[in-house]
């Protein structure tokens, strides 16, 4: 027996390959289907099934390349209607993977098909089971999500669903039994993951907030509590996992592509092109072609890129130079199709032929505390999260959370002969809404470098606050 955990953690997500006896499997995998094939390559196996354990939202899944790839059955849980040929198991249903075998567990709650694979060693003995999004460690999928699929089935009756599956199916399992999630911490498909990215039952049982002994209403009021809106593009992935999508070479194909700088020039004179600018935050505020988005792969790019950008317009691209290929693929993971090529030569060589450029200037947080008391023409926009914002802050920002960027009127109360020091917490987060603040038209726009980190750590030098003020 053979288990790998492939761990993706700019999204924090798990795919897995099982194998026995030259046959294997493989657990919700990423759009990006190399590493399966080659592990199976390597290790002289064939891939007989591909299991899904729901609809994902978070990224859109290589179920249909991985099959297209190998032949594998493309397995889902009961209720499971798809517009491409799958095997809608039944509960209960085993498949025999080499000397293995892997039993399906229905357990829906956070989307309807939700389905546990338990897997059965050599000797028919239950080893691990691989929970989805229906099990995290430490926490439970969010029953928020289904809606967008089903708009007649409300949280609360997703979230009975989810305590009976986890009551009836999960509960009853050994303690011994090894639990594989889809996800980890960082990942919005949940509330509070822990760090680990697998655990057991018995640990999860002692620990895990969901599976304390309470009743069904309890359970439903602590796992509906406190969910943040879910990202913009969560409906968009399901539906594209639900419907199918174009195979990862052919967007690979259209993006690869070098854009020479005139031709760039003239893409950008079109309103249904987006420039984006994947390059480090530290690179793009030195200089970057105007009107351009920043999102650097150095963080959590993908989700940012889907929370942010629109899906129906076109895009090019502007990288460091072999970063191409790297940053389609992140972005075909979240469903982005529409990508027209790359900018040839990036940056240097369009600041090389002397074509305009902009800015964005770069400060230390203490030259914002000596500023702030004399300027009243500057104003403090924090674009942490609501819930970052009210644990502490500069007591005269207003918080302007970065994904409410995109709506124009989220900045209605902004003046662009305002000065405009933008901060997130560590820094990453703010020269992305710099870059949206500059397209909206704000030009008079200073970064914070360190952003919060280093501005709590100036507590004689500034008033601080504990009372959200949101701007809207």
């Amino acid at each position: 027996m053979f288990i790998e955990q492939l761990y993706t953690g700019c999204i924090s997500e798990a795919a897995y390959y099982i194998e026995s006896d030259g046959v294997a499997a493989v657990i919700d995998p990423l759009r990006d289907i190399e590493d399966y094939l080659l592990l199976a390559n390597k290790r002289n196996a064939t891939i007989k099934y591909i299991f899904e354990t729901h609809f994902h939202a978070d990224f859109v899944s290589g179920h249909l390349d991985l099959a297209a790839a190998t032949g594998a059955t493309i397995v889902y849980g009961p209720g499971t209607v798809t517009k491409f040929p799958v095997h809608v198991s039944k509960d209960g249903e085993e498949f025999e993977v080499g000397k293995l075998k892997i039993q399906v567990l229905h357990t829906p709650g956070h989307t309807l098909e939700s389905s546990c694979f338990l897997l059965k060693d050599e000797n028919g003995k239950d080893h691990a089971i691989f929970t989805g999004d229906t099990l995290f460690v430490g926490d439970v999928g969010r029953p928020d999500l289904a809606q967008n699929v089903d708009k007649d089935i409300t949280t609360e009756v997703l979230a009975g669903m989810l305590y009976d599956s986890l009551q009836q199916k999960l509960m009853p399992l050994a303690d011994d039994i090894i639990v594989y999630p889809a996800h980890g911490a960082g990942s919005s498909c949940g509330k509070n993951m822990g760090p680990e990215t697998y655990s057991t039952i018995g640990e999860q049982k002692q620990s895990n907030y969901a599976l304390q002994q309470q009743t069904k209403d309890e359970f439903i009021k602590a796992v509906t509590e406190g969910l943040a809106e879910p990202p913009q593009y969560f409906p968009i992935n399901a539906k594209i996992n639900k419907e199918g999508y174009e195979s990862l070479d052919a967007v690979l194909a259209k993006g690869m592509r070098p854009i020479s700088i005139a031709a760039f020039k003239e893409k950008m004179q079109d309103d249904s092109v987006i420039v984006l600018d994947t390059r480090h935050s530290d690179l793009f505020t030195q200089g970057f072609v105007p009107g351009s988005i920043s999102i650097g792969l150095n963080g959590r790019f993908a989700e940012w890129a889907g929370s942010l950008l629109p899906f129906d317009k076109h895009m090019v691209l502007v990288t460091e130079a072999g970063k191409e290929k790297e940053t389609i693929i992140r972005l075909a993971r979240v469903g982005f199709d529409k990508i027209d090529g790359y900018l040839e030569g990036g940056y240097e060589a369009w600041l090389a032929a002397g074509e305009e450029i902009d800015m964005i200037i770069d400060v230390e947080a203490d030259e914002l505390a000596m500023d702030l008391p004399f300027d009243q023409n500057l104003v403090v926009a924090d674009v942490r999260r609501e819930t970052e914002f009210a644990d502490g802050h500069i007591k005269t920002a207003v918080n302007l959370p970065l994904e409410e960027l995109t709506d124009p009127g989220s900045m209605a109360n902004l003046d662009d002969n305002q000065n405009i020091y933008v901060h997130c917490a560590g820094g990453y987060r703010s020269v992305i809404a710099a870059s949206l603040l500059k397209r909206q038209g704000f030009h008079n726009i200073r970064n914070v470098l360190g952003g919060w980190k280093n501005i709590e750590e100036l507590s004689d030098k500034f008033e601080f606050g504990k009372t959200a003020e949101v701007l809207n």
